[in-house]
């Protein structure tokens, strides 16, 4: 994670002047549909929990900035619950499971909800070692213990939002497991299905059950990013998983590039890792990234203020962006590229 912020922070830009920039282009295509801004909204496990029916609030936020919004396997809300709360389809990220019959199940409910694209996150065959989970003791639902009790406390609007939302548990999970009041019992569950037996051919079989766009999540390798781009998928995201899975891996920045020039002309390349500015935007777009996919930033904003602070997130992102293609003489997201970092910049 300090490896994916300190390796953008570390790529600095040139400013330039003397070139008439009285617009700038924010509009691009993502995955071919338009967009406002070279940005997805990630697929955030238990994002729900942040703010009473998160992940209807965020999808709200996305579509009303002309964006992408991805709902997690490990959403609070589940698909049908987005899909009946907003009025445009979204994506869905998919886990791979041992249980292919629930997987399959999934793939169906998704495709019934229309989204419009299905992400296959391929990172996540085992659980990394994520000692923050473990020492903060996180469940969900909230394990009732002495200090989550005065911590809650504190937060009487948070608690509140958390009570007045539809579900309190994993939605997509529901009915898949018995004793799902039981988090022993879940918490079992999915460390038992994460799949490390995930291939390649697995691919194959979710491209025949998903009739549509495919994207693939988690490449960080060229060798890897090569088999990919000849998948049939869309896309794929370069991503460590917000540094969450194998530490001491390298970050999600220094593998762009070589990626870009691998299979950049086969295939849509995006990135994820990292990202907390609209100059981290830029960045990952000089580097050769179609799009970004964000996390945490847009978390932090609907954990404050619900909707409204996910579209404040997205606006400040919105602003940086622009300004920083203004001082570094970009006309347009399409138009960024090595020209624009210096030389001196750690990652250039």
């Amino acid at each position: 994670m300090r490896a994916n912020r300190d390796d953008l922070e570390a790529i600095k830009f040139r400013q330039r002047v003397g070139i008439d920039l009285t617009s700038r282009d924010l509009d691009t295509t993502i995955l071919g549909e338009p967009a406002s801004l070279p940005l997805v909204l990630g697929p955030i496990g238990a994002l729900g929990m942040q703010y009473g029916d998160g992940e209807i609030l965020a999808c709200r936020a996305a579509q009303a900035a002309g964006i992408p919004f991805t709902l997690s396997t490990m959403a609070v809300c589940s698909i049908e619950d987005v899909a009946e709360a907003v009025e445009e389809p979204f994506w869905f990220q998919l886990y791979v499971m041992r249980d292919r019959g629930f997987v399959r199940d999934l793939i169906a409910r998704a495709a019934a909800a229309k989204c419009s694209a299905l992400v296959v996150t391929l990172d996540l065959t085992m659980l990394g070692q994520r000692h923050n989970d473990v020492r903060n003791g996180l469940s969900v639902p909230l394990e009732l213990t002495l200090p989550n009790a005065i911590d809650v406390a504190t937060k009487p609007s948070w608690l509140l939002s958390i009570l007045r939302g539809k579900r309190k548990t994993f939605g997509n999970l529901h009915g898949r497991i018995t004793g799902m009041d039981d988090i022993t019992s879940l918490s079992a569950w999915v460390a038992q299905q994460f799949d490390p037996s995930l291939n390649w051919k697995d691919l194959e079989w979710i491209r025949e059950l998903w009739p549509g766009k495919i994207v693939l999540k988690g490449i960080l390798e060229v060798e890897d990013a090569k088999i990919a781009a000849k998948s049939g998928a869309s896309a794929i995201i370069v991503s460590n998983h917000g540094g969450r899975q194998l530490d001491g891996t390298t970050s999600s920045i220094s593998a762009l590039r070589p990626i870009v020039q691998a299979v950049g002309s086969e295939i849509e390349v995006a990135f994820d890792g990292g990202i907390r500015s609209g100059q981290d935007i830029l960045r990952a777009l000089a580097f050769g990234a179609r799009w970004c996919m964000i996390g945490r930033a847009f978390v932090y904003g609907l954990g404050a203020a619900g909707e409204e602070g996910v579209a404040k997130a997205l606006e400040i992102l919105r602003k940086e962006l622009d300004v920083t293609m203004g001082l570094t003489g970009t006309r347009s997201v399409g138009a960024a590229g090595m020209h624009i970092i210096a030389r001196n910049g750690v990652s250039a």
